[in-house]
């Protein structure tokens, strides 16, 4: 029986800061977001959140604006 290197199969999460500035916003705009439910799976760990990488990453793919007419 083999298994995969535990690295290989964690979830990379990103504390409310490290959205934050990604995102470049506050971080109570990040708090806000993660209560409105905009991101799937985010944790609470103590008196902080964690929210997937991913599911900041499907947030920006949802989110995207396309340029129309070439503007």
């Amino acid at each position: 029986m083999t298994t995969a290197p535990a690295a290989a199969t964690e979830e990379a999460f990103l504390t409310v800061a490290e959205i934050a500035r990604r995102f470049r916003t506050s971080r109570m705009t990040v708090y806000r977001m993660v209560h409105g439910g905009e991101f799937v799976g985010a944790v609470r760990i103590g008196r902080g959140f964690r929210v997937p990488a991913s599911s900041v990453e499907a947030y920006l793919a949802g989110n995207t604006i396309e340029a129309v007419d070439g503007r």
